[in-house]
């Protein structure tokens, strides 16, 4: 809505050109006065509106809004007392008035009023009741009076009726032309005398053109309303170019010159600024070449017409389809291909205009690079990457065979031969093309790119093959091809592999041999029964004529249309794959050729021997539980990460072969990653050796004095796994084929009717298995269902109906599964696997018996490391699913006795899958480019089943491990917390996928380094305590480290993220929000490969569902007994509901909002009481002023400079409009027991308040609203439910995070000499804090800057050398643990209220930041013109635009963030900035009185739509623009 100062706009303040325009003030010479006011009072037929390809315009002459010739009101209305009235159109008045019009001495007033009266019953009629109209009397007498001479109006209202006859009866435009009104029509825009005339003869020829086009055309209509089309208006341009395009429909070959003529005047309208006529003249552009592809010598003419040169420079413009749209821009696209396809001056043209540039930024584009496509119903995919490969391929044709002479093939083949043309082309695509498959193209693309790269490479020389290298890792590019098991795949790149290595021998030999190729291409001859097997099953799915799925033959996939059917046949034989494998390998890698490049493979047994000897080391080290020195271990370290810091010199190949990776996993995990084999309870020191490991490796790999991060050993090795992850995975995307939402019923979970397909599933009992009945009806499954609804429908139905025997059959083995559940209980150990002791005296007790001086200060040593990372207090809560000297207890499952197993073929499914996913993976195996079409949902999918046995393995174990991973101690860091070293711990991911295959093991390795990268400073900096502790620093200043990192950025695999977006832009991934199960276990597992604005789309479909799903889904979802499958609980929203809010009590309302709609799907939409509007606008600033409010002192929430309670207490904040001062973010304000005793009115507020802003944060992040609080960075910790430790205070309090940590170290170095030199007071009295003594400080058991926080615990008042660790244990507890637990748990309370806070688990603290608060950026000038739109009387290039935008730019930070939020509502831009902003922010001239300098500008904050006065001066312009958007905050009302 509009806000601000405002005062209404009339239409007649508006400038000329932003009116709608009347006849007087086009015409070029002035009719009758009289004659016209009654003219004037006809309603005009509406302008044609290109709405779509065919160029239909609106169908209703009578009403639709303006025209060129004026505005009308709207009489579509069925109500309308117009059209209510009977309409008078009967024979004998159409005959009256025709005759008065016939008479050849009628006067012209008479003439001009019964054409006025014609007009008006035209007008209002509809077709049926013209039925008795005489068409052949009448339309010689308007097409004789069209044309005569003399009278204007009597021209003008003639050919008015013939257009409302042609808008009336279609079928009158036979007759139109039968009586020569074509000829007439076309005079008046040869010849333009009266304007409007010209502009009702482009009417009525618009109309005649869809019915007539060949007439049309040979009337030379097409350069009759090209000729002049400058001097109109742009609503009558677009008429006039629809006529031309609805003419180009049908194009005669003898009627060439006809178009022909008209091609320059096309071209120049592809540089207007008006994307309707540029869309159009495309339209008209492409008809024409289709009509003529046939035809050489025309195509060729049309080259030099210049129609590619206009083309491309439209498709360049910064590669982006901003001015047409997509269906256009992809024709365009195809223009070129079908000249290029006929025509050699075509591809010359193309390559002397380097057109291998622009198709290389649209390969490159974002979100096109992956080929993202969809099937439609004509077999084809409709998208940039599919036409730019057509284009390309037309460009570099394939060879013909050589005893075939094709005369274009060959015309095209000298002029690749031409100086420059082909290398310059090879430079450009083939690098992009490289990119394009490894970014995870579809198999489509992937042989498009493919056969580009064939033919190019054909025809290039050594030099550019020699580039091609230089600049590419061409070899371990097509080693990763080899995996594919696509045939057409395979034949492409080992043609490209006999090619390179024929032209190229010299550096190709030895690369292919490095990169794995010689080594694939063995794989494949190995398994020759299986190459041939699937050439057998290929030619049959091609053989398959009424096969409904997608052919997987690709050799025709980029023909243009005019091959025929018959000639569509597959050109591989099944033989083919094995018998080029086996020529490239007897011909160029024969033995001797291949045991020659000794020094390649010397670097992967180099790399082989040197994992041996670490995994037999760690082996050892781990068999002793880490009690032997690690200087060994490290030293085999930094000799690993030394080959492999190398650079080149180690390819993906023989990275991935050498098992370098599993090798440091194994490292990592302490020997437990190979071995798989779990002890009982493992040791603390298990633990100790984790932590060991990671920092040895961080202080390897990390950056060292003078070193960049680009530098950084770390960082060459998450590129080497980035590339090994790029080369090996092999995720598949599943594109659903000719999926559309239709009516159908599911039976599981209930029987309720669905608008998407279902699996038909048939359940079979396994053979053996007695005690279960038969179920052999055939069921509709939603994809959405869970194994374990499955279980649920099943079991009832399966248990039931059985014999007397069965039932005694099942009745012993489920007294057997009791018995096996009670050994179960029986064998788990009742006390605590791992028991840690009770105070760190009885620790250091240990060690002083029996040891001299050194062996004491090792393992003083040994314990303070234990002490630092174990709890001193008691053994984990019951929260965490123990309980405090009691037996373990087992999971949940295990009192449901009886459980099904399901399986397919005899392959047992995972359960945390759905069926549909488990299905989909069970397919995959057998073919890996599956499409999910008609044929999967059709076909009957077999579904075993049989009882569970009950597990009684890995049980024990992995309870012990949970028990005994005793990290956490109160004022230490929480490690086992912490994901990636939890992983580490238990040697996996967390996740259920396959551990066989080699991308898991650099997915954990990925995950490590990640965990490492985030964690390295909490890390080293846990080092240097432990250094301090024992001696070997003095310096409190080193304690806190500020370790170096990467980019994040740096963890984002391309290709994953390309494959996520293909998938998540399937049809059926959005309407179900199902999809692959690789796609949720590497979010869940590895988050951080996907790119943020995919994991975006990923939670916004995972938590919420597609925002287009219908209301009758809602309807059939909520009727099912209230059970839910679908994973995203419910639809998406499909409706809003608007809340009133009072801007004096805005915290009160969004209390009521909450309460009446937290639990509602609608998007909220805000409107104030008392003031006008609603919408966007009111809603993103309702948002802020809520956020502002919890940021009052007075809410005591908070930590800050107000933080003594006693004192706000005291003054009970007297300026209730105070803000709490945070410089590092808002943190909880500890509360104590006691406080929430004696304050317990205010504390309950405070709980309520915390509830309330989880709900408000929940509602913002889930309407996409911003919201203007600056949490602390470990605030989002806590939101995203990760633990808290010490080193996390000082990111909101650096000072006592500071301070805790220097006492904590000196507490350390305290136990440390106590346990070394039996507690020697002479070294005791050295413990110093900065040179004072503990006890100097003065300080109490109470929380700093709380002295209400009082510690009960305690047993001194007073702080010493000999309690100052409880005191810091106590600070930490209080500050991020339990004084702050309660507010927390209000918060995630009012959070999951709106929807599950885990599913943000995926994101970072600073993206989370992002997604809430969304940015402050600075804007650049060329940002502004780039993201910001000009309309309705201002241009880019306009002063007052100019001014603007260079005033904006020199806004200080608080100037910006009042201008977004007087635009906007928010003072902040949305995730993305300006080109995020939705919708963009528009500026346009604002219509003012006399004085336009005292005016000021006014805003439409639901559209982000600036109102700006053309003010006289830039200081001007910024005085008023400060003033407005200073004073007119606060309201919303019309303007």
């Amino acid at each position: 809505m509009d806000r601000g100062r405002k005062r209404p706009e009339v239409a007649e303040q508006w400038p000329a050109d932003k009116r709608a325009c009347s006849t007087s003030e086009f015409r070029l010479a002035t009719a009758d006065a009289a004659a016209s006011s009654s003219l004037h009072s006809l309603p005009p037929p509406s302008s044609s509106e290109i709405t779509d390809c065919d160029m239909d315009s609106s169908s209703s002459g009578r009403g639709g809004g303006d025209s060129a010739y004026g505005s009308c009101e709207s009489e579509d209305d069925p109500y309308h007392p117009l059209a209510r009235a009977t309409c008078f159109a009967s024979r004998g008045k159409f005959q009256k008035l025709l005759s008065a019009l016939d008479c050849g001495d009628a006067d012209a007033s008479v003439q001009l009023a019964s054409l006025t009266e014609l007009c008006e019953a035209l007008s209002f009629c509809m077709e049926d009741s013209l039925g008795h109209f005489p068409m052949d009397t009448a339309l010689p007498v308007l097409v004789r009076l069209a044309g005569s001479e003399g009278n204007p109006d009597i021209m003008l209202l003639a050919i008015r009726a013939v257009t409302y006859l042609c808008d009336l009866m279609p079928r009158s435009a036979d007759s139109i032309v039968r009586h020569g009104g074509l000829p007439v029509l076309c005079a008046r825009l040869l010849w333009i005398e009266y304007l409007d005339v010209a502009e009702q003869s482009l009417q009525a020829l618009e109309k005649i053109s869809r019915k007539q086009p060949v007439p049309c055309l040979q009337a030379g209509v097409i350069m009759a309303v090209l000729g002049f089309i400058d001097f109109f208006s742009t609503r009558v341009q677009r008429v006039a170019l629809s006529t031309v395009a609805n003419v180009c429909k049908k194009l005669p070959l003898d009627c060439s010159s006809l178009v022909l003529e008209a091609v320059p005047t096309l071209c120049n309208l592809l540089q207007y600024e008006d994307w309707k006529l540029v869309e159009t003249a495309v339209t008209c552009l492409i008809r024409i070449t289709d009509c003529f592809s046939n035809s050489i010598e025309i195509l060729d003419e049309l080259c030099k017409h210049e129609v590619i040169s206009k083309s491309l420079h439209l498709i360049s413009v910064d590669g982006r389809t901003t001015l047409i749209s997509q269906t256009a821009f992809v024709g365009l696209i195809g223009l070129l291909t079908k000249l290029a396809n006929a025509s050699h001056v075509a591809v010359r043209t193309l390559f002397e205009l380097r057109i291998s540039s622009t198709l290389k930024r649209l390969l490159m584009a974002s979100g096109i690079s992956h080929g993202a496509s969809y099937l439609y119903p004509d077999g084809l995919y409709s998208n940039q990457v599919y036409e730019v490969l057509k284009l390309l391929n037309q460009m570099v044709p394939s060879p013909p065979p050589d005893d075939e002479n094709i005369p274009l093939v060959q015309a095209k083949e000298n002029i690749l031969e031409g100086p420059t043309f082909l290398h310059q082309f090879s430079e450009d695509i083939l690098p992009v093309l490289i990119e394009v498959i490894k970014s995870g193209a579809n198999l489509s693309v992937c042989y498009g790119c493919l056969s580009v790269m064939s033919n190019t490479l054909y025809f290039s020389t050594v030099d550019i093959l020699q580039n091609l290298v230089k600049h590419t890792n061409i070899s371990s590019f097509l080693a990763g091809l080899m995996a594919r098991k696509d045939r057409h795949v395979l034949v492409s790149a080992l043609k490209i592999v006999e090619l390179l290595i024929r032209k190229f021998p010299c550096v190709c030999s030895s690369s292919f041999l490095k990169e794995g190729v010689v080594y694939s291409i063995e794989l494949l001859l190995e398994h020759e029964d299986q190459l041939l097997s699937v050439g057998q099953q290929s030619d049959q799915k091609d053989n398959q004529i009424v096969q409904r799925d997608v052919s997987r033959c690709l050799c025709h996939a980029f023909d243009l249309p005019n091959t025929t059917t018959s000639e569509r046949t597959c050109r591989l034989g099944k033989d083919t794959v094995f018998t080029l494998a086996k020529h490239i390998k007897d011909t160029y890698f024969t033995g001797e050729s291949v045991n020659c490049e000794i020094g390649v493979s010397e670097v992967l047994k180099k790399l082989k021997a040197m994992c041996v000897v670490l995994n037999k080391t760690v082996d050892q080290f781990s068999s002793h539980y880490g009690c032997a020195k690690s200087e060994d271990l490290s030293q085999l370290l930094v000799q690993v990460m030394a080959e492999i810091n190398l650079g080149e010199t180690i390819s993906s190949f023989e990275f991935v072969e050498s098992g370098i990776i599993r090798s440091l996993v194994h490292y990592f995990s302490n020997g437990r990653y190979l071995s798989k084999s779990f002890s009982d309870c493992m040791p603390t020191s298990h633990g100790l050796a984790i932590l060991d490991r990671l920092q040895s490796f961080a202080d390897i790999s990390l950056c060292k004095a003078g070193q960049t991060w680009e530098d950084m050993l770390f960082t060459c090795l998450v590129r080497k796994l980035q590339d090994a992850l790029t080369s090996i995975e092999n995720f598949p995307v599943i594109l659903s084929h000719l999926f559309k939402p239709r009516s159908s019923y599911s039976d599981i979970p209930t029987r309720h009717p669905t608008l998407y397909p279902c699996l038909r599933i048939r359940f079979v009992r396994e053979d053996g298995e007695l005690n279960l009945s038969d179920h052999s009806d055939v069921v509709s499954i939603e994809v959405s269902t869970t194994l374990d609804v499955i279980e649920g429908f099943l079991l009832p139905k399966v248990s039931a109906s059985m014999t007397g025997q069965r039932q005694e059959l099942k009745g012993k083995d489920v007294a057997n599964d009791v018995s096996c559940v009670k050994c179960l209980e029986e064998n788990v150990p009742r006390e605590p696997c791992f028991i840690m002791p009770d105070t760190p005296s009885t620790i250091f007790a240990q060690v002083l018996i029996n040891q001299d001086e050194q062996s004491s200060l090792d393992a003083a040593s040994t314990k303070l490391r234990e002490l630092m990372t174990e709890s001193n207090s008691s053994p984990p809560s019951s929260s965490e699913g123990h309980t405090k000297g009691s037996k373990c207890s087992y999971p949940s499952n295990y009192d449901q006795v009886l459980r099904l197993v399901f399986s397919m073929e005899g392959k047992e499914l995972d359960r945390s899958m759905t069926l549909y996913q488990a299905i989909l993976q069970f397919q995959i195996n057998a073919e890996p480019d599956l499409v999910v079409g008609p044929k999967f949902w059709s076909e009957v999918h077999k579904v075993s089943y049989r009882r569970a046995a009950v597990n009684t393995t890995n049980f024990r174990a992995s309870h012990c491990d949970s028990q005994s991973f005793l990290f956490q101690e109160k004022a230490a860091y929480p490690w086992h917390k912490l994901s990636f070293i939890s992983s580490i711990f238990l040697a996996e991911l967390p996740c259920k996928m396959n551990m066989s295959i080699l991308s898991y093991d650099l997915l954990f390795m990925m995950k490590i380094l990640e965990g490492l990268n985030h964690f390295s400073s909490y890390l080293l900096s846990y080092e240097r305590t432990r250094s301090f502790a024992e001696g070997r620093t003095d310096n409190f200043d080193d304690l806190l480290v500020s370790a170096p990192s990467i980019p994040q950025a740096e963890f984002i695999c391309s290709k994953l993220t390309d494959k996520l977006e293909q998938q998540l832009q399937d049809p059926l991934t959005i309407a179900t929000g199902c999809m692959p199960s690789w796609c949720d276990q590497i979010m869940k597992a590895c988050p951080f490969l996907f790119s943020f604005e995919t994991r975006w789309k990923y939670f916004r479909l995972t938590a919420f569902g597609c925002k287009g799903q219908l209301n009758q889904i809602q309807g059939a979802n909520s009727s099912v007994s209230g059970l839910t499958t679908d994973r995203r609980s419910t639809s998406g929203w499909s409706y809003r509901k608007k809340f009133k809010v009072t801007r004096s009590d805005i915290l009160g309302s969004a209390a009521k909002m909450m309460t009446s709609h937290a639990h509602s799907r609608a998007v909220i939409e805000v409107e104030y009481e008392e003031e006008i509007g609603t919408g966007l606008g009111p809603t993103m600033e309702f948002f802020t002023l809520v956020s502002h409010e919890f940021q009052k002192a007075h809410m005591f929430m908070w930590r800050g400079d107000l933080s003594s309670s006693s004192e706000l207490q005291t003054s009970q904040c007297s300026d209730e409009s105070a803000f709490v001062v945070a410089p590092f973010g808002l943190f909880p304000r500890p509360w104590s027991a006691a406080s929430c005793v004696s304050n317990d009115g205010q504390f309950s507020d405070v709980i309520k308040n915390f509830s309330l802003l989880g709900q408000l944060v929940a509602t913002a992040i889930r309407d996409e609203r911003i919201l203007d609080i600056p949490f602390s960075r470990a605030f989002y910790k806590v939101i995203l439910d990760q633990e808290l430790g010490i080193y996390d205070i000082q990111s909101f309090d650096p000072e006592l995070g500071k301070t805790l940590l220097e006492f904590q170290a000196l507490s350390y170095k305290k136990l440390f000499l106590e346990s070394s030199y039996s507690a020697n007071l002479v070294y005791l009295s050295d413990l110093c804090f900065r040179n004072a003594t503990i006890e100097d400080l003065c300080l109490d058991f109470t929380l700093p800057g709380y002295s209400d926080y009082v510690s009960t615990a305690a047993d001194s008042k007073m702080v010493n050398i000999h309690n100052l660790e409880e005191y810091v244990s106590l600070v930490v507890d209080a500050t991020i643990k339990d004084g702050i637990s309660r507010q927390v748990h209000a918060f995630k309370s009012g959070f999951n209220e709106v929807f599950p806070l885990k599913s943000l688990q995926i994101f970072t603290e600073d993206e989370l930041e992002r997604m809430l608060c969304g940015e402050q950026e600075t804007w650049t000038f060329s940002d502004l013109l780039d993201h910001v739109k000009f309309d309705h009387g201002y241009t880019a290039s306009s002063p007052p635009v100019i001014n603007l935008l260079e005033t904006i730019q020199e806004f200080e930070c608080d100037q910006r963030r009042a201008f977004l939020q007087f635009v906007t509502g928010a003072p902040r831009l949305p995730p993305g900035g300006l080109a995020a902003l939705n919708p963009k922010l528009t500026m346009v001239r604002k219509i003012c009185g006399y004085e336009v300098d005292k005016d000021l500008p006014s805003v439409m904050t639901c559209a982000n739509y600036l109102k700006l006065p053309p003010y006289s001066s830039k200081e001007r312009m910024r005085e008023r623009l400060l003033y407005a958007i200073t004073e007119g905050q606060g309201s919303f009302h019309l303007s």
